[in-house]
């Protein structure tokens, strides 16, 4: 079993010492209990990571680290946004957990015509700064390199705005929807600088969405013959993608 991943501003590089403390020292010393001698994880969440010794505690929420190795991750390739409609509150955070575990690196909260959820005002605000809380834990959890980026809440327009950037720089949008008429394994991810995932709430993406996002050039397609709920779409996707493109590569991505 690897080791438990703390979060730092900067990882360590090999020989140095550095100190754990605040909120993540005090996870590791009391929630984790890490003894001396034990081995961890360091990572900023932007790719580096160092593999550490600890050589002390003190106190309840300290701990002194000696950094072994050190390591740089890249962004697994293609790039993978996804745009997700806003699900009912008690998926909403599941959905956030399972993307990022996924592999998600960009997530886009949506407020489609069809969504039950509505963030207005400070709401918003506090949608987003669960989601980000969200993302951080799942990515410790997962051993990831990179904390995937949570975007501010987005209009339609704004989702428009993305979708044609991402076609117009080369990549692939993709809508996921029942009514697809297109295979999801029939699309040349391996090659695409970026992916754009779209999913709808749990009514599902309407008409008029549907259609104006293949005006923009996005295609439409199934996953399969089941269909998914919105809080696991966009990770039943995300693993599909893994498995098609070099995004499961161990040296890809994983401190």
């Amino acid at each position: 079993m690897s080791p438990p991943l703390f979060w730092v501003d900067e990882a360590p590089s090999a020989g140095t010492e550095i100190e754990l403390t605040g909120a993540e020292g005090r996870h590791a010393v009391t929630v984790t209990r890490i003894a001396v001698g034990e081995q961890i994880l360091l990572g900023d969440g932007r790719g580096a990571s160092a593999h550490c010794e600890v050589s002390a505690i003190r106190g309840k929420d300290t701990l002194r680290a000696r950094a072994l190795q050190y390591r740089f991750a890249d962004r697994p390739r293609p790039l993978v946004t996804v745009v997700q409609a806003l699900p009912k509150s008690e998926r909403s955070e599941l959905f956030v957990e399972l993307a990022t575990e996924a592999g998600a690196d960009v997530i886009v909260p949506w407020q489609s015509s069809r969504s039950v959820a509505r963030w207005v005002g400070s709401k918003a605000q506090k949608g987003v700064a669960k989601w980000r809380a969200t993302a951080s834990a799942a990515a410790k959890q997962s051993r990831r390199a990179w904390i995937p980026e949570v975007a501010d809440l987005a209009s339609t327009t704004d989702v428009r705005a993305r979708c044609a950037q991402v076609i117009d720089e080369g990549g692939i949008v993709v809508a996921l929807h029942e009514s697809g008429d297109e295979s999801f394994g029939s699309f040349p991810f391996r090659t695409a600088p970026h992916v754009l995932l779209v999913v709808g709430p749990e009514g599902g993406l309407s008409e008029e969405e549907l259609t104006d996002l293949s005006a923009l050039g996005a295609h439409v397609a199934v996953l399969g013959q089941q269909v998914l709920r919105t809080s696991t779409a966009a990770a039943v996707a995300l693993g599909a993608l893994g498995a098609l493109t070099d995004r499961w590569d161990p040296e890809r991505g994983t401190p």
